[in-house]
């Protein structure tokens, strides 16, 4: 069995974050370790408080997990701070599995998932060794400069995000009004998939060996 690691924060509601990843490895017969950085009191309500996990104890973990585990891909979520972000960075160093980033700002809710220095150092620390990064809306908006409103403008914030680092950008529909539609760009093609299209290309193959589509869950 293959093994994947979550670097994110724990959601008490189960929803999203470190218990979501888990769930979603385990559903495609992936073995799931995972780092915490924070641990929020959550519901599907609001956000309650958030406690970030000190930034040795992040460290140790990573090591704990990268010492001993041949893990073939990782994911990261909420990273909360420029010192979290710092810390992920220096251990995934000298790594090369592919790495996916969701660049988590802003719970579903509405609640801020963020210090006011994560943005930059996201950018600056590691969106450059990313394979895949998954802004939805909010997010493409905070990291391109860009209004998003449409799939035009989906595409022009794809392409101004594809230019700070990461191998491809996928812009997530689920924030926009209207018919649901992601925004895939690697650099040489962009593509705009509705729901059904952009999930069976990120999950090929889940439907026709009889697996159940998972319920899309709230961050």
């Amino acid at each position: 069995m293959r093994t994947a690691l979550t670097i994110a924060g724990s959601d008490s509601g189960g929803g999203a974050g470190i218990q979501a990843d888990l769930k979603s490895f385990a559903s495609v017969g992936v073995h799931g370790t995972s780092v915490i950085t924070c641990v929020t009191a959550q519901n599907t309500r609001s956000v309650d408080s958030i406690f970030p996990i000190p930034a040795a104890e992040i460290r140790k973990q990573l090591r704990a997990v990268l010492g001993d585990f041949n893990v073939r891909a990782a994911k990261t979520g909420m990273l909360y701070s420029a010192e979290i972000v710092r810390v992920v960075a220096g251990e995934l160093r000298g790594t090369t599995f592919p790495l996916v980033v969701d660049p988590v700002m802003v719970a579903t809710v509405g609640a801020s998932l963020e210090q006011d220095d994560f943005a930059d150092a996201l950018v600056d620390r590691l969106l450059g060794r990313a394979a895949l990064v998954t802004p939805n809306r909010l997010e493409a908006e905070r990291l391109s400069g860009i209004r998003i409103t449409n799939v035009e403008s989906m595409e022009r914030a794809a392409r101004t995000i594809h230019r700070l680092g990461p191998k491809a950008v996928l812009v997530k529909g689920g924030h926009m009004q209207g018919p649901l539609v992601d925004v895939f760009y690697d650099g040489r093609r962009i593509q705009a998939d509705r729901e059904e299209t952009s999930w069976r290309r990120l999950h090929p193959g889940r439907l026709d060996r009889g697996l159940p589509r998972p319920r899309p869950t709230p961050r």
